[in-house]
Order: C-alpha cells, then structure tokens, then sequence
C-alpha cells in the first residue's frame, strides 16, 4: 500500500510517499508555492498538483492543514491562510480534488509532533514533551506520556502584546531582519512562557529553521527543560501525515 503525505503551509505545500517502516520519505518531496489568496479551491489545486506530480496514485494522502481541525475535517482557525477555510470540510474538498482519494487531514505542527514522537527526537520520551515548528507561524503539539493533545496552537499565545508567532517564528525574523542572536532572545521569551504554562520536560524545535539550530539554540539560555532540534526536520509534517493515513 503506498501512502502519502501532504503538508500544506502559509508557504509552501510540500509532499512525497512515505515509508512508514522507516518514518521517512520514499522519494525525494515536491513543493509548490501555497497560492495567494490562499482560499479553499486554491489550496486543494496545489494538493493535487503534488500529489499528480509523483504519477503513481497512492493507496491514501494524509494531508496537514495550519489551522485547528476538529473531527478530522472540520477547519476551525486558519491563521496563515485565507480565512474562507473556516468550517470547511476539509476531507471532503480535499478527496474530492484527489478524485475520491481516501483523505486523512490533521493539524500541522501535530503531524510533526507525531512523527517526531516515533521516530526522532522524541522517541522513547515520557512525561511532557512539547514540539514547537517555526515557520510562517509558530506550530505546537503537545504529548503526556507520548499521548497527543490535539490542536493546541500554541503560537497564538499572547507574547509582548502581540500573538506569539507575530514576534517570534521564523517569518517575524525574515520580515525584520534580525540576527541570529536577536531572534534567539526572542525565541528564549517564548520558551520561558510556555514553560511557565506547561512544564515541559523536552521541547523539540521543528520546522525549516531546525537545519540551523547550531546557529540559535546554543544562544538560548534559563530554560530549565532540555532542548533539542527535530531529527525529521521538515519533512516530519509529511511523515506525520501517511502515518495518520495510514491509521484511518
């Protein structure tokens, strides 16, 4: 059975065949930039043209969407899309674009969370592990005792006045052109107030920002709570994803 995994980002979506034995992609990922505005119909064109993309139909597309999705399919919040995709049906849209595809649609920063939770930085980890992905926005998915509590959202947390993410994912740091050391403090704010909330015993930093986490994490400083970069990096969405598919 070949499954497949799409991440859908403010963007970029991205996608490929996973091997689940392996927790890694079969065949190197296609991307294509997420269109804007990036409304419904607009965004399921661009899940289909990745998946087309690979010519062999899979088996199922687990797809991630960076929102709340309740229900496996309802989309609640859409921050860093077009806000149109508020209460759709994201699995029927989506496996109607797919030509009747079976569809397993999740959070983003949960499909990561999962991923990671299996086969990288946090495999093997009880107590509370909290990954954070640093992207357009700031993603979070939160686990006790390797179980999930979905949707958490956690970038949207109020940090200086501003939603968390606003200050500090890694698009606020493109956007304002801050250096590694002061994007790193501002990082560090945000780590201490979640870690304030939810006393974590590991955060894993995920998103593309983790293929440089040489370059921020050794500037972060007073967090009690080990912290360590994803191993997936970013493909751990599309991993997270065909493992979700795969369990429908």
């Amino acid at each position: 059975m070949q499954i497949f995994g799409v991440d859908i980002g403010g963007s970029g979506i991205k996608g490929a065949p996973v091997d689940l034995e392996r927790g890694d992609l079969a065949q190197e990922r296609f991307k294509v930039l997420t269109p804007q505005p990036a409304t419904p119909d607009a965004v399921a064109k661009g899940v289909k043209e990745v998946v087309d993309s690979f010519g062999a139909r899979p088996d199922r597309v687990g797809i991630t969407f960076p929102g709340v999705v309740t229900g496996g399919s309802t989309i609640r919040t859409a921050a860093n899309v077009d806000k149109s995709w508020v209460d759709v049906d994201a699995r029927a849209l989506l496996g109607a674009e797919l030509d009747g595809l079976p569809v397993t649609v999740l959070n983003d920063a949960d499909a990561a969370g999962v991923a990671e939770m299996q086969f990288g930085a946090g495999r093997d980890h009880k107590g509370t592990v909290l990954l954070l992905t640093f992207g357009t926005g700031i993603g979070s998915a939160l686990f006790s005792d390797g179980v999930l509590v979905p949707n958490t959202e956690l970038g949207h947390l109020e940090l200086d006045g501003h939603d968390a993410e606003h200050r500090a994912s890694t698009k606020a740091k493109e956007d304002h052109d801050m250096s590694w050391e002061h994007w790193a403090r501002r990082v560090q704010k945000y780590l201490a107030h979640v870690e304030m909330l939810f006393s974590p015993d590991l955060f894993v930093i995920g998103g593309g920002v983790s293929r440089k986490a040489h370059k921020f994490l050794p500037l972060i400083e007073g967090i009690k709570a080990e912290i360590v970069p994803a191993q997936l990096q970013n493909n751990a969405g599309i991993v997270g994803a065909a493992m979700a598919a795969s369990r429908a």
